[in-house]
């Protein structure tokens, strides 16, 4: 074995020499098989040395590996690297995870979270704090949201109040123009004088001048120099506000209404420190001007269209409804009326004045389509009396009084319209005039004086324009010097108050205009004998100082 060994290797290299070209890295095993074949006595001078250089070269990285796994075994199974919570195996940025029960892939989705990600502790304090902050922010939006819309609501006024006065300017120089022609002008701070002279009775000067949207009752507290205006609230179609202006400041203030009052019709001022109002939603309200509350309200059967109240005695107060009858409360008992009277007709009664006759009693002179009559409340007459003269004079839709003892009157009558055979409506003027164009209808004033405590006369008539189908307002201005009173009505012609005195209906003076019809006009003295007349259209409110000669 020796011998032929050393034979048949005695003039080749030892393959064994070329191994380390061949070998591939980490394939001790291999090499070793290749030295083995080899002969005794080559295996044994040569296996040494290649034993030596082709486990050091291939065990070296063997071990290296070896060692690297073993330190990554190490180093995995240390309590510095984590596991994967799904295979279990070390944990690793890429590659598959498998579930290792049965084996499949574990996507995002199987993942589920068995804990809460956030535990709260309850706390009320910090609950009642939010809450409390919730609140107030709230209320911080609510008060932004109305200062935006008093904002708006400026300008709005500020654009129309700038547009009035355009056009006012532009009135006020065309009828400049005119007053060549012997036209009479309106005047914005005093009356113009018709017949010139000192015998005038008053001259009217315009003290205040207030932008109203839709307002279309008004009533005015001399004595406490208050001005009460009712209309329809912007932006809203069924709610009606009142607004509170006063005289001095220019300030107004809103007074919300119960939501059943609905629209008002009449308002009253009577002494107490009270206002009285007729609504449509078939109440009578008692308004406190102190506080702007409601103190108390009087149902009634129909819708309320008129009101009114005695200036020296505040306990019993008047309504006159949509059904033709009239109501008298005490403002001491607030359960029911005390007296309910029927009218002459079914006609709503637009116009109450509540007076004193020559005797001292009480009587309600009030105003419907068929004419002005006159109530006695204190006695046992259940129904009033149409007055007389007024029968044939056509639709009554006015009635102003000289308070307090009432013995001049003037009524406003409009023409009636009768429908004929045929159908069709045929107009039965008071003097057989023609109706006037965009203007209104020309219609009549008629003065009546008392005679007796129940009973008035005709005594003077004028023509004028009126409205086709409102119930219009008027009142009579007494004058404290000359006894010569005058009588005041929104011309539909002029869209301002005319004036004329009484009794020889001769034309005084007309008034600063505006853009729209009279809806309201008001007469108001104070204890102090301070005088003021109020007129209202949709667009603005005017005051103006009556002063006398």
């Amino acid at each position: 074995m020796p011998a032929s060994a050393t034979g048949s290797g005695g003039g080749a290299p030892p393959p064994a020499e070329e191994a380390p070209e061949e070998e591939e890295p980490g394939r001790p095993h291999e090499a070793l098989e290749l030295g083995l074949s080899l002969g005794v006595g080559a295996a044994a001078r040569q296996l040494p040395a290649l034993r030596v250089v082709q486990l050091t070269s291939a065990s070296s990285g063997e071990e290296e590996e070896e060692e690297e796994e073993a330190g990554g075994d190490e180093e995995a199974e240390g309590p510095s690297l984590p596991s994967c919570p799904v295979c279990m195996n070390p944990w690793t940025a890429e590659g598959e995870h498998r579930c290792p029960q049965c084996g499949k892939i574990y996507r995002q989705k199987n993942i589920i979270n068995l804990y809460a990600p956030e535990i709260v502790v309850p706390n009320d304090d910090l609950e009642k704090q939010v809450l409390s902050l919730r609140q107030k922010n709230d209320n911080l939006e609510n008060q932004q949201q109305k200062m935006i819309e008093e904002i708006k609501e400026y300008k709005r006024q500020i654009s129309l109040q700038k547009h009035l006065i355009n056009e006012s300017n532009s009135k006020r120089q065309k009828m400049s123009e005119q007053s060549s022609n012997g036209a009479r002008i309106a005047q914005s701070v005093a009356s113009f004088r018709a017949d010139g002279g000192s015998s005038d009775p008053c001259k009217f000067l315009l003290q205040n001048e207030y932008f109203l949207d839709g307002a279309r009752v008004m009533g005015i507290d001399a004595s406490s120099q208050i001005i009460l205006a009712s209309g329809r609230a912007a932006g809203v179609s069924i709610e009606h506000v009142l607004t509170k202006i006063s005289m001095f400041s220019g300030h107004q203030t809103k007074v919300q209404l119960p939501p059943n009052t609905k629209a008002l019709k009449d308002i009253c001022i009577i002494p107490g420190g009270l206002a009285v109002f007729a609504s449509l939603g078939k109440k009578l309200s008692l308004l406190s001007m102190t506080t702007n509350n409601i103190v108390h309200q009087y149902d009634l059967p129909a819708p309320g269209w008129s009101c009114s109240g005695l200036q020296n005695g505040p306990n019993h107060i008047y309504a006159g409804l949509q059904n033709g009858m009239l109501l008298v409360f005490d403002t001491r008992q607030t359960k029911a009326a005390l007296h309910s009277l029927t009218g002459l007709s079914t006609h709503p009664v637009h116009t109450i004045h509540s007076v004193v006759d020559f005797s001292g009693s009480t009587k309600v002179i009030s105003a419907s389509s068929i004419g002005p009559c006159i109530w006695d409340v204190d006695g046992s007459e259940n129904r009033p009396t149409l007055l007389t003269g007024t029968e044939n004079q056509g639709v009554c839709i006015s009635l102003a009084c000289a308070a307090p003892s009432s013995d001049l009157i003037v009524a406003t009558f409009r023409p009636k319209v009768e429908l004929s055979v045929d159908g069709t409506s045929s107009q039965v003027a008071i003097s057989q005039s023609p109706t006037l164009s965009s203007s209104g209808k020309l219609g009549c004033h008629a003065l009546m004086r008392r005679t007796s405590s129940t009973s008035f006369v005709k005594e003077q008539t004028c023509n004028g324009n009126v409205s086709e189908l409102r119930m219009s307002k008027s009142a009579i201005i007494p004058s404290s010097r000359n006894s010569q009173h005058l009588f005041a009505y929104g011309d539909e012609s002029l869209s301002g108050i005319r004036t004329w005195q009484l009794p020889s209906f001769q034309a005084f003076s007309d008034l600063k205009p505006h853009r729209r019809p009279i809806l309201d006009l008001r007469f108001a003295e104070s204890s102090a004998g301070e005088k003021y007349l109020g007129c209202l259209s949709e667009e603005k409110l005017q005051v103006f100082r009556v002063a006398d000669h």
